[in-house]
């Protein structure tokens, strides 16, 4: 998402800067048809005019159009039948993303439909972050095109009344700030008029005007105007929180189809019209004549949401349900934060979110918070884990039985407290609302599950790759690999797990979307500690590689086991030998996860490095996964012991023998990738069949047992 949020920059600023360095280039682009010349077909012409086309363009990609033309802001942008069918020049989204013109995107084909452009005529915001916002700049309305110039406004001739006609104008919602050099300085001309607007004209230039007599702005002085975003959810109760997803768009409210949105994207809509987290998102069917469709692949901070519209008509709409009255910020994931808290007053303009104390606030209310958001149970329940808040403090305490649909469900009393010492506003860690479901009695082992909407449902994905699925695994604390199985569902689902999403790293609900999918995820995890233990015996006593090296006697005998904590039976171990001179592996079948190799006579040779590898195939998928390095030294002494080195050091020494343990993990290490190649070459020998040189080596052994 940042890259592109900087490319869109990037574009905005290159057409802005072209704006103030060239005339508008009307000899090669023009809008014909329209009530003005900043509205109508778009044209353009290279080697004759041809209708232009565009594919999967948005409304924000109608910007540079809208500057090259010497006009103001887009303000819509639609497709539109042209009969018969008529040669188009087309142009795409990435083209124009990469800030080339749109001459240079321009390619000849064959389309029925057309694009329609409205910008305004006479206003614009530049160098805003969306298109509701930036640093005003009027246009004269004088007939004489040539003679029309762009100038700033000072914030003395402009006020909050002016503001509200400029952002309906526009097509956005309401103001929300209203500051000089919010959005850079200008260096355009000082508009040598005062608006003083009533707020309910048509656009500024009906604005009455006085005379002012200005002829410059003093720095930090020229308008900065953000307006909201004109978006809204509504639903049939009584909760402005919940409902269907519509944006203002040419003076009407309309119905939204966001194809592909997830629980992360819904928060922006949730967040815009200050509510809390999102709790579940669907996409309807839907009766309405026109919907507003949204590419899917924007993905808008919390004001940039119009200039994702696109052109094309869309079916089914998008419901959206946001927690009314509770929300969790600065957490790493949707389901964790610092907890806030909004009062239940119908007048919403007097609502305001307060922190809690968490002398107010207990384990069986962390419950009714995670299950009021869509989150699992509460697993961390800390203050000043996300920050310090600036809010006002809860002036109750929450009595929770840890069953109620919402917190301010819960019983309350009276609490004397005012403010909430440092540290001491509630943070809260919900788990993440997934499980496996299958056959087994492991619960890291079954098909994937999200809850949702109070309901256990079947995810679907596509692309899922090893990497994704043992991030899953990690996840749901069921280990840091897993075997994945797409498997074809007899009815298609409708939420899915987005590979992408799960590859960077994002929490897993927040890569849940609404696409459709007709595959659903099957994953075996291959347990928490998939990670063999090696350890030394004498018969008397074991050591293991925790101790980082051990000395046996010459001519002793001793057994290197091998052993793994999982839930599959069968697989193999392999021994891995290195030294100074030679490298080699022994196969031993794992027999109740184990493996035990008999050293019958301790020799020189068998001085150096060893790790288990433990090699297991379940669903025809091959993993394996390395022990620690253990360190064997064979001595000459005649009393049959087996010691460890690490006994208690002064500091220098200790420092020594470690810095002499990495020394021989290094060396062991450039063995191991020559060692892997041949372990996976050998996978197909799991039933106990051994290379050459391991075959000579048990030989070996064997015949000394004898």
């Amino acid at each position: 998402m940042g890259d592109l949020l900087v490319l869109l920059a990037l574009l905005w600023t290159s057409g802005v800067q072209a704006e103030e360095k060239h005339e508008p280039e009307e000899a090669d682009y023009r809008l014909v048809g329209g009530a003005s010349r900043c509205s109508g077909k778009l044209e353009m012409r290279l080697e004759e005019w041809k209708p232009v086309a565009g594919s999967d363009l948005i409304l924000r990609d109608a910007v540079v159009v809208c500057e090259r033309l010497g006009c103001g802001s887009a303000l819509s942008l639609e497709e539109k039948l042209q009969s018969p069918l008529l040669p188009t020049w087309m142009i795409t989204p990435r083209c124009l993303q990469s800030g080339k013109s749109l001459k240079e995107c321009a390619y000849p084909g064959n389309l029925i439909l057309a694009l329609e452009l409205t910008c305004s005529d006479s206003i614009r915001l530049l160098n805003g972050t969306s298109m509701c916002s930036g640093r005003l700049e009027v246009k004269s309305s004088q007939s004489d095109q040539s003679n029309r110039s762009w100038s700033s406004v000072c914030d003395a001739d402009f006020d909050h009344k002016a503001a509200e006609v400029v952002c309906r104008e526009l097509g956005c919602g309401p103001p929300v700030v209203l500051q000089g050099a919010f959005y850079r300085e200008s260096e355009a001309a000082t508009w040598t008029e005062a608006f003083q607007c009533a707020g309910d004209e048509f656009s500024l230039l009906h604005c009455r005007r006085s005379g002012s007599t200005r002829h410059t702005c003093p720095p930090g002085r020229a308008v900065g105007l953000t307006c909201s975003e004109p978006v809204r959810l509504v639903g049939e109760g009584a909760s402005r929180c919940a409902g269907t997803l519509e944006l203002k768009h040419q003076g009407e409210w309309k119905p939204v189809n966001f194809y592909g949105i997830s629980y992360k994207r819904a928060s922006v809509i949730c967040e815009h019209i200050d509510c809390g987290s999102p709790v579940s998102i669907i996409d309807k069917g839907s009766s309405y004549k026109s919907v507003l469709g949204i590419r899917s692949d924007c993905l808008p901070p919390v004001h940039a949401l119009r200039g994702c519209v696109s052109p094309q008509d869309a079916s089914g709409i998008s419901h959206v349900v946001c927690s009314d009255s509770i929300r969790l910020l600065n957490g790493t994931s949707m389901c964790s934060g610092r907890l806030e808290v909004k009062s239940s007053q119908s007048d919403q303009s007097n609502r305001s979110w307060s922190s809690v104390c968490d002398a107010d606030f207990d384990h069986k209310a962390a419950e009714v918070v995670c299950w009021e958001h869509g989150c699992g149970p509460p697993v961390v329940l800390h203050g000043a884990l996300y920050g310090e808040s600036e809010a006002p403090t809860w002036a109750e305490a929450f009595q929770c039985a840890g069953h109620e649909f919402s917190l301010l469900h819960c019983r309350r009393s009276g609490s004397a407290r005012h403010t909430c010492s440092p540290g001491r506003a509630v943070g809260l860690t919900c788990s993440e609302p997934f499980r496996l479901v299958g056959e087994g009695a492991s619960r890291c082992e079954g098909t994937l599950e999200l809850k949702h909407q109070g309901k256990w449902t079947t995810l679907g994905s596509y692309n899922l790759t090893s990497n994704e699925a043992a991030l899953i695994c990690k996840h749901l604390g069921c280990g840091s690999a897993g075997v994945l199985q797409l498997q074809r569902l007899p009815t298609m689902t409708m939420l899915t797990l987005v590979p992408e999403c799960v590859s960077s790293g994002s929490a897993l609900r927040e890569c849940v979307s609404f696409l459709f999918s007709f595959h659903y995820v099957h994953l075996t995890c291959l347990g928490q500690s998939f990670q063999p233990i090696i350890s030394v015996s004498d018969g008397n006593t074991t050591l293991d590689v925790q101790q980082l090296s051990i000395r046996v006697s010459r001519g002793s005998s001793f057994i290197i086991s091998c052993s793994i904590q999982s839930q599959h039976l069968g697989g193999f171990f392999k021994l891995f030998f290195t030294s100074s001179n030679t490298a080699h592996s022994t196969i031993q079948p794992a027999v109740h996860h184990c493996a035990h190799f008999l050293f019958p006579k301790a020799e020189p040779a068998h001085q150096g490095n060893y790790s288990c590898v433990y090699v297991v195939t379940v669903f025809s998928q091959t993993t394996f996964s390395e022990s620690h390095v253990l360190s064997l030294t064979v001595s000459d002494s005649t009393v049959h012991l087996i010691k460890v080195v690490l006994l208690p050091l002064t500091p220098p020494l200790l420092v020594a023998v470690l810095f002499s343990c990495w020394k021989v993990t290094r060396r062991q290490r450039r063995h191991r990738q020559d060692n892997m190649e041949m372990l996976q070459s050998n996978m197909s020998a799991a039933g106990g069949q051994t290379t050459e040189e391991e075959g000579t080596q048990e030989d070996e052994e064997n015949s000394t047992s004898r």
